[in-house]
């Protein structure tokens, strides 16, 4: 490009850069400058082409492997006509499941020595580690899911008070176990839970309705003197309205119920003594009962509520909990018996 003399200077423009069209060299014009050049190549005078000077843009560099993998399009719905499509967006890699524990190797009681076997039972030891055995045969083969996993792990950690990474190594030092291990025993509540979903709920609701009288809920007050005309006395002060019953127990009470101001329960029906208990089913919520005599005991009490146990879900797997710790004893009398105690020799 080189300046024209014959042209001269002319006025500035709005634009700092325009095109004199008409002009054969064309003219570019800048403020009171004005250029002339040559076009690279032979085109219509009503479109100038202009080659600039400068240096290439850089090229974006070779995306890395990786990055060419995942790499996200910036245009996901490509329009009709665009040159090349936009780029398709990977799949997102499904998370990498931690690695289920080994099974660990269980002891057979059949086996273990006569020496062993003795100096366990003389520690208290023998029964503990029968009954866990037992346990971990029969949940062997449970399977959970990797969700299922995470919560036991989570409920082991607020269960041990883990902090930190640091806090878990010197918790398995201290206990002599391995991650794995204790993979396994943050597990095992959980596999317990499985194994009675699947073996003993079939039996739940028939025990639940064996057993739904020592389940049924009570909640009732209770004052206790030695005192039968004392008894008598309170009794009347409540049922006229003279005291309240809470204030009387606190101060006249001799059980444990003093500390509660009279309020016992909700506890099990059956906890109750029997004879009190079979009162307490007789009678409406919010009726006073005159003094009741049991042992050197006179009794003045008032059915607060009764709360009659329900099958649900939770009572469901309570029932079938129950059934599980019921086999297991069963289990553990077996192997015990099977090793008779041997007299000493003479």
């Amino acid at each position: 490009m080189r300046r024209s003399k014959d042209l001269g200077t002319l006025p500035a423009r709005k634009s700092r850069w325009a095109v004199a069209r008409g002009q054969d060299p064309p003219v570019l014009l800048c403020g009171d400058r004005v250029f002339s050049f040559q076009p690279a190549f032979k085109i219509p005078p009503t479109s100038w082409f202009l080659q600039a000077v400068r240096p290439a843009p850089p090229s974006p560099p070779a995306p890395h492997p990786v990055d060419r993998d995942i790499s996200l399009s910036l245009d996901p719905f490509p329009r009709p006509g665009s040159a090349e499509p936009a780029a398709a967006v990977a799949p997102t890699p499904a998370p990498i499941a931690a690695p289920a524990p080994p099974a660990p190797v269980e002891i057979d009681p059949a086996a273990l020595p006569e020496s062993l076997w003795r100096s366990l039972a003389r520690h208290e030891l023998l029964v503990p580690l029968l009954r866990q055995v037992t346990i971990a045969k029969a949940t062997a083969e449970v399977e959970l899911g990797e969700e299922e996993r995470q919560q036991a792990r989570q409920v082991w950690i607020r269960k041990t008070g883990i902090q930190s990474a640091e806090h878990l190594q010197s918790h398995l030092a201290a206990y002599g176990i391995s991650e794995a291990e204790a993979t396994w025993q943050a597990e095992l509540p959980f596999r317990i839970q499985r194994h009675c979903e699947e073996h003993f709920v079939h039996r739940a609701e028939q025990r639940f309705l064996a057993r739904k009288p020592q389940l049924d809920q009570v909640i009732y007050s209770l004052l206790r003197v030695e005192d039968a005309s004392l008894a008598r006395e309170l009794f009347l002060r409540i049922s006229e309205g003279e005291a309240d019953f809470a204030e009387l127990a606190a101060t006249y009470s001799q059980g444990p119920e003093r500390a509660t101001r009279g309020i016992v329960g909700p506890v099990p029906l059956l906890q109750a003594h029997p004879t009190l208990a079979e009162r307490l089913r007789t009678i409406r919520p919010g009726e006073l009962q005159p003094p009741l005599p049991i042992e050197q005991w006179w009794l003045v009490m008032r059915l607060e509520s009764l709360r009659s146990a329900s099958f649900d879900d939770e009572m469901r797997l309570r029932m079938s909990r129950e059934l599980f710790e019921e086999w297991v004893e069963e289990e553990v009398a077996r192997h015990i018996t099977a090793r008779p105690i041997e007299p000493p020799q003479p």
